[in-house]
């Protein structure tokens, strides 16, 4: 027979302790994180179980700004924005969208983290950082003919690289974080450039992972902050669909149809 203390451990938990009266984040009370403490320090807290340190909490934030939105054309944005027009709430909308970031659409960072980590550990193994470059990209080479993290089908340089990566740099300066990552990075950077008139340099998703891997974020919890990060873009898109008036927004025009690839429309018969 099930007693009240095996129903109070079916739901147990580290993150949240609520009781009449109370309320603790990771045995912080709530009230001591209202007005002290920022969304992006509470995310950490949340999912790490300790607050971090004002220059490791920057640095997650400038992550988190950077992958905020990619424009209408992304296929979450432009789901938010058609199925806002359906009828549905704004929450209808937003998840509509986070359901659509899979590992093409979405996943390149937590694939990107995973590479990073690969690399990490064959030097730990006494490779050197070339070496388990080389190794990491041929094994990641199997799964995929795309390495997350490089390349862009639009910006011949994202231009939200740079500025990510410099903040990384200083992080490493300061002894913030070790650097580890980020030299790997560059190494496979390097090493797809080698040889090629046309570079494939570090995108978004590669950015962005140097800085959760150098935090120490598991692979897994990149892809969900980069969905927290996502959201704010999903939802402001929404929220504008949402006060133009539009009724049911297809993903084209009503002036333009769909080509039809079907048989060609014969003679009717009649019986």
């Amino acid at each position: 027979m099930s007693t009240v203390a095996d129903v109070a451990d079916w739901w147990s938990s580290s993150i949240c302790r609520m009781e009449p009266g109370i309320v603790e984040l990771r045995g912080v009370p709530i009230g001591d994180l209202i007005g002290s403490a920022g969304l992006v320090s509470t995310i950490w807290l949340m999912t790490r179980g300790e607050l971090p340190d004002p220059r490791r909490a920057a640095l997650l934030e400038a992550a988190l700004v950077a992958s905020v939105d990619h424009g209408p054309q992304a296929p979450s944005i432009a789901i938010a924005r058609m199925a806002v027009t359906c009828g549905v709430g704004l929450n209808n909308a937003m998840a509509s969208a986070v359901n659509a970031l899979g590992d093409v659409h979405g996943g390149a960072g937590e694939q990107c983290v995973e590479l990073l980590e690969d690399i990490v550990s064959r030097q730990s193994a006494g490779l050197s950082l070339a070496d388990a470059t080389a190794a990491a990209v041929a094994a990641a080479r199997t799964r995929s003919r795309y390495l997350p993290g490089f390349g862009h089908r639009f910006h011949p340089v994202d231009p939200r690289r740079g500025p990510l990566l410099g903040l990384v740099d200083e992080a490493v300066a300061a002894g913030v974080v070790p650097g580890r990552h980020i030299r790997a990075a560059r190494e496979v950077e390097s090493s797809l450039n080698r040889g090629r008139s046309t570079p494939i340099p570090m995108n978004i998703d590669g950015a962005t992972a140097v800085v959760y891997a150098e935090l120490g974020f598991p692979a897994p919890l990149a892809r969900g902050l980069f969905v927290l990060s996502r959201s704010v873009g999903i939802l402001a898109h929404a929220w504008e669909e949402s006060t133009q008036g539009r009724r049911n927004k297809g993903p084209m025009p009503p002036s333009i149809l769909p080509t039809y690839r079907g048989a060609a429309a014969g003679p009717r018969t009649t019986t």
